[in-house]
């Protein structure tokens, strides 16, 4: 029999020290002649990545030596950092950002690139010349921003790459074609961001590997043309959004045709390089994933007739797919499934995992499945969709006169979404009372293009009004209390997070990951990636000085009344840690129960695992104090200025 508990009471069998220490980032496969590579980002080594390998037989080992970190900064927000070549590694360390190499049987990395201050990123291999293509971002130069390129790394040579591109604000995606005579790229410029406009170019290569005769060939009107890649048939494939949909396409003959249109994404946001969201098991089938509804499937097409054919699997949220022979391999999870390294079998329709990105084991009925909610939102006039997560224990249940908390999570991006994936961060929560709301506010991405350009313009409006009346909607339908609303939230997550609780009076205290306060000193003050990203979420600045003061909420600080705790790295580059320290001060000067903790060593998002558990249980020990509820475990003490 269960004991009845209150709510936020109940002691987990998942503590933060297994969220953090059992958490590992999966990422970006490679398949070679049987053997299979992906990156692990290991928070038990200070977030330290590395690339992995697993040999036919199953062994594993690890590709880059102790004090090596394959870690790329180009955009800040980097991407794939490493490439397989011929029995070696080509990857990018993290500490000086140069190109090193090494033999797979021989973990010795020798430099390939000069020690100089440039960035590189999004390798692709020309065996016919014996020279890498890549972006480059030279950070070298006295101007406020680094100058991006593609260029040629002639391997055996460590002088500096030859530059072959230059002229446009960024890059991704030097795709040669098989054959060696036709070099495939995008660029975008300045205030567009790649899921808003980028173009496609093709170039012809002479002897020398110099670019000849290039031209766009798809893109700018306001498309996003994303992920070229050349098929087995010579033919260049592509994703575009023309129809309002991230489909698949192909180029040949000066010709485009479409390889699938339906009302579904097949890609997402190039936030990071290296996507690979289709590839080409044989001559004839496409494998890919596409997002409908928020949820991620497994699909192939035959291209001769094309029609789009879903793979049953017990997963929502896929990415990184590869194939090789018949054998399709991807990262993905499910519900009831973590993150995990996967290869299917379309033979008899079974599939292995290889990795996973947690080890923590607890018994199904600890398990709290999403459930998709769609709810009236923008005045009943739209509607928004979010994943619901109520309480869940074996052990413990709530009294019958009370109703569970709210935390309500706001994603990143904020072109970004969240899935029903199985995580432990959310089973953290919901093991010890909590109701969750994980929401998927106007603006975020996998439910077309109209649906993510909702936000432009809207931004700290929309995004705000949605969290706040997906929180309602729960109130109203009786699952969760009205008095006791959280909402937390990473980066622009952060934004929304502070903005619905300086404008709205829905919530009752938050918690801010690196959030902005002030977008005006974003717009200034940031990166080069993002620094016109405002330009469409509000608008131009300063000629928008106004808007972007009516939604700061560091200049609204009078109307933030509720208690807030702050999580902020201390080299963060991208939301600088000044923003949080002074909306905290504010709070503590005006008597408001609030705690500020900043992380060395950590840049935009944590990595190690001292701190993620630091910052979880300190969350919960906030949420504890302010509303009022006795910890079923003890958790290291957070001192909250202002809590009597």
């Amino acid at each position: 029999m269960k004991k009845v508990r209150g709510y936020g009471s109940w002691k987990s069998p998942i503590s933060a020290k297994e969220v953090a220490s059992e958490s590992l980032g999966l990422s970006e496969i490679e398949v070679s002649n049987k053997y299979t590579y992906w990156l692990e980002t290991r928070p038990s080594e200070e977030g330290r990545t590395v690339v992995v390998r697993q040999d036919p037989d199953g062994s594993k080992s690890d590709l880059i030596p102790e004090g090596y970190n394959a870690r790329t900064r180009v955009h800040e927000y980097g991407g794939k950092p490493y490439l397989i070549g011929e029995g070696e590694v080509f990857f990018v360390n993290f500490e000086d950002q140069r190109l090193y190499k090494n033999r797979e049987d021989d973990l010795e990395p020798v430099p390939v690139t000069p020690e100089e201050n440039k960035r590189y990123a999004d390798f692709s291999l020309d065996k016919k010349r014996e020279v890498l293509w890549a972006v480059c971002e030279d950070h070298a130069g006295k101007s406020q921003y680094p100058k991006n390129c593609l260029v040629k790394i002639t391997l055996g040579d460590t002088r500096n790459p030859q530059v072959v591109v230059w002229g446009s604000d960024f890059y991704s995606s030097p795709r040669p074609s098989p054959d060696g005579s036709t070099l495939a790229w995008i660029t975008w410029d300045h205030p567009s961001m790649p899921w808003d406009e980028t173009q496609l170019h093709l170039g012809k290569l002479n002897s020398e590997g110099e670019i000849e005769n290039s031209r766009i060939i798809r893109g700018s009107d306001g498309l996003s043309v994303v992920q070229p890649r050349w098929g087995p048939d010579g033919k260049l494939y592509f994703i575009s959004d023309r129809t309002g949909w991230w489909n698949i396409y192909c180029w040949d003959k000066g010709e485009v045709e479409p390889v699938i249109e339906v009302e579904a994404e097949f890609a997402r946001p190039q936030w990071q390089f290296g996507a690979s969201t289709y590839d080409f098991p044989n001559s004839d089938d496409l494998v890919f994933t596409f997002n409908q509804n928020g949820r991620w499937f497994l699909g192939r097409t035959d291209r001769r007739s094309p029609n789009l054919e879903p793979i049953n699997l017990p997963f929502t949220q896929i990415s990184s797919v590869k194939a090789e022979g018949e054998e399709i391999w991807f990262i993905a999870g499910g519900p009831h499934h973590p993150r995990g390294i996967r290869k299917y079998q379309p033979r008899n329709g079974s599939f292995e995992t290889f990795q996973l990105s947690t080890t923590l084991d607890v018994d199904e009925g600890f398990v709290s499945p999403a459930r998709t909610v769609n709810f009236n939102t923008g005045g009943n006039s739209k509607k928004a969709q979010g994943f619901f997560y109520p309480p869940c224990s074996c052990d413990f249940e709530g009294p019958e006169d009370e109703k569970p908390p709210l935390l309500v999570i706001s994603h990143g991006g904020p072109t970004s979404s969240t899935s029903d994936m199985l995580k432990p961060e959310i089973q953290f929560w919901t093991t010890r009372g909590f109701a969750v709301l994980d929401v998927n506010y106007r603006g975020s991405s996998g439910f077309g293009r109209e649906y993510r350009d909702a936000l432009k313009g809207q931004w700290g409006l929309v995004d705000v009004e949605d969290c706040a009346s997906g929180a309602l909607y729960l109130v109203e339908d009786g699952e969760v209390d009205g008095e006791r609303l959280l909402i937390r939230g990473g980066s622009a997550g952060g934004y929304t997070t502070l903005a619905a609780l300086t404008f709205e009076d829905v919530f009752d205290a938050g918690a801010s990951y690196y959030g902005v306060s002030d977008p005006a000193a974003l717009a200034k003050e940031t990166h080069k990636f993002e620094s016109r990203y405002l330009d469409s979420l509000i608008g131009p600045y300063p000629e928008e000085k106004e808007l972007y003061e009516n939604r700061s909420p560091i200049e609204h600080q009078d109307q933030l009344s509720c208690p807030v705790v702050f999580f902020q790295g201390e080299e963060d580059r991208v939301v600088p840690p000044d923003q949080a320290k002074e909306m905290y001060q504010s709070l503590k000067e005006r008597g408001i129960p609030t705690a500020y903790l900043l992380f060395e060593g950590e840049q935009h998002g944590f990595r190690k695992e001292g701190n993620i558990r630091r910052a979880l249980e300190a969350e919960l020990f906030f949420y504890s104090r302010v509303l009022g509820f006795e910890l079923g475990e003890d958790v290291s003490p957070l001192e909250i200025d202002n809590l009597n």
